[in-house]
C-alpha cells in the first residue's frame, strides 16, 4: 500500500457527494459539518460541481472524483454521505488519476465501492467520517470521533481502537433543523464482544455488508484469494436494518467463495438497530443485535474455527465512530483482548 501522506491545518480539502447528494437535500445540516470541518480541524473545503446536485449523473461524480484526486492543492477527500448506487459506476474509474495523485479518502457506507477500487490500486483510505453524518452532529461532535479523526488526518503511528464508553444509533430528523442543536440519547457500551485466542495482523478490507453483497452479485473485482491471506475482515449492516438471515447469506458468500477460510480475523462494526420507519424499542433493539451477533459468529465458524472475531466495534452506521483505517496494518493482541491500527 501507498504511505499518504499528513494533513496540516490550513490545508484545502475536497468535499463531494460520490453517492447521493445530501448536501442538496439538507444544506443546513451540510454547512453545519463545513463549519466543524474548519473550526475544529483547521481545514478548508472546497465544494465541486455536483457535491449538491440531487440525482448527478455518474459522469459528473466521476469527474468530481478525478478534478479532487488531480488536484494538488486538494489534499484529502470527504464525502458526503453515503447512499446506494456506487456498483453503476465506480468499477468503470480509470485508475491513473488515483495511483499517479493519492491522498486520503474519508467516506462509508456506499463508498465501500470506492474504498475497495483504491485498495485494488494500493491506495488506503478510511472508511468513516462523512460530512452529514459525523461532522455535522447533532449538539457537538463526539469526542471519541475527533480524537480518531485526528489521528488519521494529522498524526501518524499505530494507536489503540478502544471501545467507547456510550454509543448512539438513534437519530434526529433532518427536516427539522432545530434538531441540530439537540443532543442524541446515547447508551453505556459494553466494549468488545470477543471470541477467538489467536494472535494475528493484517491489512483492512470489507465496509458495508450490503455493499459487499453488491460487489459479489455484479462481479466487481474485489482482492484475489491469495491476497485475502494478509486480510483482516471488516463489516458492519446499514440503516436498512438487514434481518439475521440476509446477513447469513451474504456471510455464508464470502465462505463459499473461499474468503472466510484465508482472512486473518473478521472486525464486526455495531448493528445499527433503529431507523426512522423501524422505529425499534429498546427490548427490541438489543434482540437485532444479538441476533445479528450471533447469526455471524455462527456463520463464520462454520468456515473457519479459530480466527479472531470481534464484535461491537465502533464503526459504520454508529457513533461514536472511528474513520477504520482500510487498506492499512492493524494488529489483534487476543491475549489482551486490544487491537492497533497503523494511522
Amino acid at each position: 500500500m501507498i504511505k499518504l501522506p499528513k494533513l496540516k491545518s490550513g490545508d484545502k480539502v475536497a468535499v463531494l457527494s460520490p453517492s447521493f447528494a445530501g448536501a442538496g437535500r439538507w444544506p443546513v445540516v451540510y454547512e453545519l459539518g463545513l463549519k466543524r470541518l474548519e473550526d475544529i480541524f483547521g481545514l478548508i473545503p472546497v465544494e465541486y460541481p455536483s457535491t449538491r446536485k440531487i440525482g448527478a449523473s455518474a459522469a459528473e461524480r466521476t469527474s468530481d472524483l478525478v478534478s479532487a484526486f488531480s488536484d494538488p492543492a486538494i489534499k484529502a477527500v470527504f464525502a458526503t454521505i453515503g447512499g446506494d448506487d456506487q456498483v453503476t459506476y465506480i468499477k468503470n474509474l480509470t485508475p491513473e488519476p488515483f495511483v499517479n495523485n493519492p491522498k486520503p479518502f474519508f467516506g462509508y457506507s456506499d463508498n465501500s465501492h470506492f474504498a475497495n477500487f483504491m485498495f485494488l490500486q494500493g491506495i488506503p483510505s478510511y472508511y468513516g467520517g462523512s460530512i452529514l453524518t459525523q461532522f455535522a452532529m447533532q449538539g457537538e461532535m463526539d469526542s471519541y470521533t475527533i480524537e480518531y479523526l485526528k489521528r488519521a488526518l494529522f498524526e501518524e503511528g499505530r494507536f489503540q481502537l478502544k471501545p467507547s464508553e456510550t454509543f448512539n444509533d438513534q437519530g434526529l430528523g433532518w427536516d427539522n433543523i432545530e434538531t441540530l442543536a439537540q443532543y442524541r440519547t446515547h447508551w453505556p457500551n459494553n466494549g468488545y464482544i470477543w471470541d477467538g485466542t489467536k494472535n494475528t495482523e493484517g491489512v483492512l478490507w470489507g465496509g458495508c455488508l450490503e455493499s459487499v453483497d453488491e460487489m459479489l452479485r455484479h462481479a466487481v473485482p474485489i482482492p484475489s484469494l491469495t491476497d485475502f491471506e494478509n486480510i483482516i475482515l471488516m463489516l458492519e449492516t446499514s440503516e436498512e436494518l438487514p434481518t439475521s438471515d440476509y446477513v447469513r447469506r451474504v456471510i455464508r458468500a464470502l465462505g463459499e467463495r473461499g474468503v472466510l477460510a484465508q482472512v486473518k480475523a473478521v472486525l464486526v462494526g455495531r448493528a445499527k438497530a433503529w431507523e426512522f420507519d423501524k422505529q425499534n424499542s429498546e427490548t427490541e433493539k438489543e434482540e437485532y443485535r444479538k441476533m445479528q451477533q450471533e447469526t455471524i459468529l455462527n456463520t463464520i465458524r462454520k468456515y473457519n474455527p479459530e480466527i479472531p472475531v470481534i464484535q461491537n466495534m465502533n464503526f459504520g452506521h454508529t457513533d461514536p465512530q472511528i474513520p477504520m483505517p482500510y487498506g492499512n496494518h492493524v494488529h489483534i493482541d487476543s491475549d489482551q483482548q486490544k487491537i492497533w491500527a497503523q494511522f
